[in-house]
């Protein structure tokens, strides 16, 4: 069976990571994944400075992840379980690292 590898880093000591079904990730649609993370990102009041005036996908991820900070992961498993989730869905690869500390995402 395979499966989709979230990974989340806040520095090397507060790193979460999160194996999921495929068939759960095929099971949400993309378009689901990415209203997910646009209300996270507004409520959030999340800021990306980008040069072209777009959010991409990888902003989206970089954005929630660091303005829910460690806590919220560590805390509300739930919540992180469906950032996890909305993640794979949204970004359709089996393996993700969003490093928080070096504004990085890495497929």
């Amino acid at each position: 069976m395979r499966e989709h590898q979230i990974i989340v880093t806040f520095g090397p000591d507060d790193e979460f990571e999160y194996r999921l079904d495929t068939q759960a990730v095929a099971a949400l649609p993309a378009a689901d994944a990415r209203r997910w993370f646009d209300r996270e990102f507004t409520e959030l009041e999340c800021d990306v400075a980008s040069p072209v005036g777009k959010v991409l996908a990888a902003d989206r991820l970089l954005g929630v992840a660091k303005y829910s900070g460690a806590q919220r992961f560590r805390r509300d498993a739930a919540w992180a379980r469906d950032y996890a989730l909305n993640a794979a869905a949204l970004v359709g690869r089996d393996v993700i690292r969003i490093d928080v500390p070096n504004d990085a995402v890495g497929y």
